[in-house]
């Protein structure tokens, strides 16, 4: 097996490094790669928990992935858009060159954009209309930017200084996918000074909370998803992807850190679990607060680094992740800008629904089945008209 050291100097491409060949022989461009079933539907679960979660007073929400430890389906989503990022432009950078790849990168920031930008907007009108029909007020989410006025609060909203509640995770990704040829070439000069490097940043943003960027949504804090912390998750998702490759996609197993992996993941299920919500005694071994999720507070950093682990590491979740019954939830993960934006879509009118009726089991069971049909379906169709007579992948 490569080390990480080997294989951060060669191209990024789909296996390891090819072997010499004469000079009089040019090497082949590098293949593209295979995409990983785990990574598309690690993601789409993601999408479908964000919908959940972003529904408050959601039944469902209780049994989530934060109900069970210290980190969300949000540190999932960043980590994979990093190893997403490596895979995709990483290798792309070795195939076309340093420009079109750049251009391409530039392209799917500006449609990212764009789609931040329809869903301000929609969320904007469509609130602005339930508070005329209703007389009611939103409580949080966009109500900072209605109070400066529909248009002030859009524009402020489109120059992502006012980054509501629901919709601020997409900013983030803009600004990590935009650094990406800083952060894939200072890895091709050295993979662990560039972790050293988002560490330090890291640590910094979380010895200093001042260390975030403005945001006119947020009553004393700057981004909630201060992008000083969450590009550290970033930097390891590009990270893991070298390292997956390079043991041929998985990582390798060691008895001892499954131990330790597994251990720490049962020490923040007694102490994150929600017992109280749950009805069941309280086990929380230690007194303390739930980590902060703003700057990705370290138990919340071991947390999703403990599971990445487990799953990259067993040839289990590789075989499952390519089963047929998880094909949409796959489709998902594989179009998941529009099922991010189908499900905010679905969560606001659920967070209407609840606050202008009683959120009671008919209407919970509605919002959720309806919300996770239209965003499953949207995956489905998106996924026919991207590949008209696709034939399955092997072992689909």
């Amino acid at each position: 097996m490569k080390s990480l050291d080997d294989l951060e100097r060669a191209p990024f491409g789909r296996g390891v490094a090819p072997a010499p060949t004469p000079a009089s022989v040019p090497a082949p461009p590098p293949k593209k790669p295979v995409r990983d079933a785990r990574v598309d539907v690690l993601r789409g679960l993601a999408l479908l928990t964000i919908f959940i979660d972003h529904i408050p007073r959601n039944t469902p929400a209780l049994f989530t992935l934060h109900n069970f430890g210290f980190s969300d389906a949000a540190e999932i989503f960043v980590l994979l858009a990093g190893y997403s990022s490596m895979v995709a432009y990483g290798g792309l950078f070795g195939r076309a060159g340093a420009w079109p790849t750049l251009a391409r990168i530039g392209r799917r920031c500006l449609r990212i954009y764009l789609f931040q930008a329809g869903l301000l907007l929609a969320t904007l009108v469509i609130v602005r209309a339930w508070m005329n029909l209703t007389g009611l007020t939103p409580r949080f989410g966009v109500a900072p930017l209605l109070q400066m006025g529909l248009l002030p609060g859009l524009l402020r909203g489109l120059a992502l200084n006012a980054l509501p509640n629901y919709l601020d995770i997409l900013p983030l990704y803009i600004l990590l996918l935009g650094l990406f040829p800083v952060i894939y070439f200072g890895m091709q000069r050295g993979i662990w000074g560039v972790l050293a490097l988002s560490g330090t940043l890291w640590l910094a943003a979380n010895v200093d909370s001042t260390l975030n960027l403005p945001n006119a949504a947020a009553v004393d804090e700057g981004w909630y998803f201060n992008p000083f912390a969450w590009q550290f998750l970033f930097v390891i998702g590009a990270a893991l992807a070298i390292a997956v490759r390079a043991g041929d996609g998985l990582l390798p197993w060691r008895n001892w850190a499954a131990a330790l992996a597994g251990a720490y993941l049962a020490f923040g299920l007694l102490q994150g679990g929600s017992w109280a919500e749950w009805g069941l005694p309280d086990l929380r071994p230690l007194a303390i607060g739930a980590p902060d999720k703003s700057h990705v507070a370290p138990l919340r950093l071991l947390h999703i680094l403990a599971l990445t682990y487990l799953i990259f590491s067993a040839p289990a979740v590789r075989r499952v992740s390519g089963w047929r019954g998880l094909r949409l939830i796959d489709a998902c993960g594989r179009h998941s800008l529009e099922i991010f934006a189908a499900g905010c879509l679905a969560a606001l009118i659920g967070r209407i629904l609840y606050r202008t009726f009683d959120p009671a089991w008919p209407l919970q069971i509605a919002v959720n089945l309806a919300g996770l049909t239209v965003m499953l379906g949207s995956a489905r169709l998106l996924d026919a008209r991207a590949n008209p007579g696709r034939i399955t992948r092997s072992g689909r």
